[in-house]
Parts: C-alpha cells; structure tokens; sequence
C-alpha cells in the first residue's frame, strides 16, 4: 500500500485538527521512511522478484525492525513519546492519534501484504494477500485514500481542490507502480520511496498552510 497509508492522516487531522497535516503524514509512513535507509545501510533486505504478486515486484524478506508487529508498537510509542515532549503545548490525546497513526501503517501493510509481516523477529509472517489481487488493492488504496480526505474536507480548509488534484496524483503513482516496470534494484526502490515520502509531506505543508491575506487597494 501507498497512497492508501495517507487516508488516516486525513482522518486523523479531521479527529484532531491542532496536529500538523505534514506530521501526520510523516507518522503513517514512518514505518516506510525508516526501513528505506535501513535497506540501504543492509540492517533489512529486500530483493526484486517480478511476478512475486500481481501488483509489485518487492520480496520483503527481511524487515524484522520496521515491519514487525513488535516494531509497529515500538515505534508507535516513540512517535507518541517524541510528539508528546517535542511539541510544546501538546496533548496527551493529540500525541495518541499521532501513535495511532503510525500503527495504521502496520494494520493497512497486513491488508496488502503476502505473508511477510513478521509478528516479532523475522518469524511467525501474516499478511491477507490482497496484493495479489490488483483491482481489489488498487480499489482499497482509493477507498482508504479519499475516504479520509473527504473527513478531512468536512474542516473546510484551504485549497481542497489543491489536495485533490494532489490525492489524485498520489493514487495515479500508485497505479504506475502497480502496472509499470519493476524497480532497478533494490537500493533504487528504497531511494524512490524515501523521495517521496519526503516530497508528499513538503507538499502537504504547503497546501495546508493558510493563504496570504489580500493586500489593500490604496
């Protein structure tokens, strides 16, 4: 999953709008944006296998920090922690649906994954398969996606056309990715998600932020 991991911080931002919609974002990929590096210092280990299920290429093999269940945890409480002290003025609650958000993560990946998602260590793999299944993930990515825009739209912010045009750009890379070629290796898949994630989040700060009061006619 993708762009369908963005559909909880939409609706997270709706259940609490004093978070920062970039923050959120950061949250639900954290688990993404910290095992990109992790494949690239070789701590975790995917391989490219075309054909290893109808919608990617990715053999994630190895992720027993990142993507375990015990890791999910772990790392939810840290966002928790880290939010909760870094954040001045933060509450309890907010930094709760910051955890929560990076849990989605975890939960969603066990709806798209083959087996592959370790419950602890590098042992006892689940995953419900739904990647084998392109229509059907490519039709939970955009249910999930524009679901929690449209939660996020009931808090009438600025430039909603903007963030659906972006949403829609989100859900089309998918659909490439989904369709198109498969990564050159497995450093190049890590790199380009990394970027992303990066980008999407700049993105959404901007569209978030308010824009510039009108200048007065002298």
């Amino acid at each position: 999953m993708f762009p369908g991991h963005y559909g909880p911080s939409f609706a997270a931002k709706r259940i609490d709008p004093t978070i920062p919609l970039w923050v959120l974002f950061v949250a639900v990929q954290l688990l993404d944006i910290l095992w990109a590096p992790f494949v690239l210092l070789g701590i975790e280990k995917v391989r490219i296998v075309p054909g290893i299920t109808a919608t990617n290429s990715l053999d994630l093999y190895y992720m027993p920090y990142t993507h375990s269940l015990v890791g999910a945890i772990v790392w939810s409480l840290a966002a928790f922690a880290v939010y909760r002290v870094a954040v001045r003025g933060a509450s309890t609650r907010a930094a709760w649906i910051v955890a929560a958000a990076v849990f989605s993560h975890w939960v969603l990946d066990l709806l798209v994954h083959r087996p592959d998602l370790p419950i602890y260590d590098n042992t006892a793999k689940v995953g419900l398969g739904l990647w084998n299944f392109r229509v059907l993930a490519l039709g939970l990515e955009a249910a999930v996606l524009f679901g929690g825009m449209l939660l996020y739209f009931g808090l009438r912010p600025p430039r909603r056309t903007a963030v659906l045009v972006f949403g829609v750009v989100m859900f089309l890379v998918q659909v490439y990715l989904a369709f198109g070629p498969p990564p050159a290796s497995d450093k190049s898949a890590a790199m380009a998600a990394l970027s992303s994630y990066v980008i999407f989040a700049l993105i959404i700060r901007v569209l978030e932020s308010k824009p510039p009061l009108p200048v007065a006619s002298p």
